[in-house]
C-alpha cells in the first residue's frame, strides 16, 4: 500500500456550475480519496473545503492550482492530521432577533468563546419575520454554555437564544402542544367574555396574578368564572368576533401539519372557544375547561375537571402516549404559570412572550410576536416554508 498524506483543499471564488464535479475528477485521476467535504454559497460566492488523502508522489497540488487558475477561483492547501480532532458533542445554538446586528451577534459568539466552545458551522434560517441563525457548536459543557449564553443576552432585549443537543432527538419532534390564550391567540378569552359581562377590570387583575403565579390557578379561575354568572350564551359569538390570532399562527400550524406533526391545544380557557378554533385551524385534539350553561345563560360554574398546571402536563403525556410518540419527541408552547409543568414535561418547552417566571424555567424563551418563529427553533428554514406555500 502506497504512503499517503492528508490535505485540506480550500476553494474560494465566484460560484460556477460544475466546479465540484471537475475537482472530484482531478482527485479521481490522482487516486486520491475524499475524507470530508463541505460547501457554502453566499451571494454567488463559493467556499468549498475538501479533506483528501493523496498518495505521495502524485502531483495533485499542481493540477488543482492550474485548475483554479483556469476557473478564476482561489485555491490553497494545508496538510492536516489523518484522524479528525475530537472537539466535543454537537450543540445547536439558535439565535433570533428583529435584526441581529454585528454587535448582537458578537454578544452570542463571545459567550460561546468564553466557555471554550468552538463554532463548526453557521447558517441562516430566516430573514422574515425575524432574522435567525443556527450555530453548530462543539463543547462538552452544554449546561455551562446555556447559562453563559442566557446571562450574556439577558441585557439584550433584541436577542432570543435556544440551546439544544444536536442529533436525532432534535430533528425527530412529532407532537406540538399549544396553549391557547396569549399563545395561539393574542387574547385571554375569559377577558373577552368579561368585557361582555361588564366586569373586565376585576377579571383582568385576577388573570394577571394567576398567569404570573401569584394566585392559585383553580381558585382564580373559579372566581373569574363566577363573575360571568347571568351572561347569555350569545356573548360567545360577540367575543369570538373580536378574537385575534397570534401573527404567524396559521403559517406555524400549516407547516407543522405538512411535516406530519400531531398538533394539540391544551388550554386553561374554555371549550366554547377551543372547539371553534380547532374547526377553523384544522386541529383535531383539544382540551379545555367547560363552562356550565343553563337555559342559554352562564351559571358562573365549571363542569368537570379543571385544566390547571398539573392537568396540562398529564394531558401532554396522555396525547403523546395515545399517538405512540416518546415524550422526548414533543414540543410544548405556552406563556403562563399554568403552562410550567407542561413545558417542563415536554422534550422542548418554549416560553412564548411569557411571564418572567415562565421564561426563566423553560428550555427556551421567545420574545418576538410571531408564533411561526418557533419553527426556526426546530431547524426549519423560512425558504422551505415559503416553497411549500407556493402552488
Amino acid at each position: 500500500m502506497s504512503e499517503t498524506q492528508t490535505v485540506l483543499i480550500r476553494v474560494n471564488g465566484p460560484d460556477q456550475s460544475g466546479l465540484v464535479a471537475e475537482l472530484m475528477g482531478i482527485l479521481a485521476g490522482c487516486d486520491a480519496s475524499v475524507q470530508d467535504i463541505e460547501q457554502t454559497v453566499i451571494r454567488g460566492h463559493i467556499a468549498l473545503g475538501v479533506v483528501t488523502s493523496v498518495p505521495l508522489g502524485r502531483d495533485l497540488l499542481r493540477e488543482v492550482l492550474l485548475w483554479g487558475w483556469e476557473k478564476g477561483v482561489n485555491v490553497d492547501f494545508e496538510v492536516v492530521p489523518t484522524t479528525p480532532t475530537a472537539t466535543g458533542p454537537g450543540i445547536v445554538v439558535t439565535v433570533l432577533g428583529p435584526n441581529l446586528t454585528p454587535r448582537e451577534l458578537s454578544v452570542v459568539t463571545g459567550a460561546i468563546a468564553e466557555v471554550g466552545a468552538n463554532i463548526d458551522r453557521i447558517f441562516r434560517l430566516s430573514r422574515y419575520p425575524v432574522m435567525s441563525y443556527e450555530l453548530l457548536v462543539r463543547s462538552d459543557a452544554e449546561q455551562q454554555l446555556r447559562r453563559t449564553l442566557l446571562t450574556a443576552v439577558s441585557g439584550e432585549p433584541g436577542i432570543d437564544v435556544a440551546v439544544q443537543p444536536e442529533g436525532l432527538g432534535r430533528r425527530a419532534k412529532r407532537l406540538v402542544v399549544l396553549d391557547m390564550d396569549s399563545t395561539l391567540i393574542q387574547d385571554e378569552v375569559i377577558e373577552l367574555l368579561a368585557e361582555e359581562a361588564g366586569c373586565l377590570n376585576e377579571v383582568r387583575v385576577l388573570t394577571e396574578a394567576a398567569m404570573a403565579g401569584e394566585l392559585d390557578f383553580e381558585a382564580a379561575l373559579r372566581k373569574r368564572v363566577g363573575l360571568l354568572a347571568g351572561l347569555d350564551l350569545a356573548a360567545v359569538d360577540r367575543a369570538w368576533a373580536r378574537l385575534r390570532y397570534t401573527p404567524g399562527a396559521a403559517t406555524f400550524l400549516r407547516t407543522l401539519q405538512r411535516l406530519g406533526y400531531e398538533v394539540a391545544v391544551v388550554s386553561g380557557g374554555f371549550t366554547l372557544f377551543t372547539d371553534r378554533l380547532c374547526a377553523d385551524l384544522g386541529i383535531t385534539i383539544a382540551h379545555a375547561n367547560e363552562l356550565e350553561v343553563v337555559d342559554g345563560v352562564f351559571t358562573g360554574e365549571l363542569v368537570g375537571p379543571i385544566v390547571d398546571r398539573q392537568r396540562k402536563a398529564e394531558l401532554l403525556r396522555a396525547i403523546a402516549a395515545d399517538a405512540s410518540i416518546p415524550i422526548e419527541q414533543t414540543v410544548a408552547v405556552g406563556d403562563g404559570a399554568n403552562d410550567l409543568a407542561m413545558l417542563e414535561a415536554a422534550g422542548l418547552g418554549v416560553a412564548f412572550n411569557a411571564k418572567p417566571l415562565v421564561a426563566a424555567a423553560a428550555d427556551t424563551a421567545l420574545h418576538v410576536p410571531y408564533l411561526d418563529a418557533v419553527l426556526f427553533m426546530l431547524g426549519i428554514r423560512r425558504e422551505d416554508i415559503e416553497a411549500a406555500d407556493r402552488p
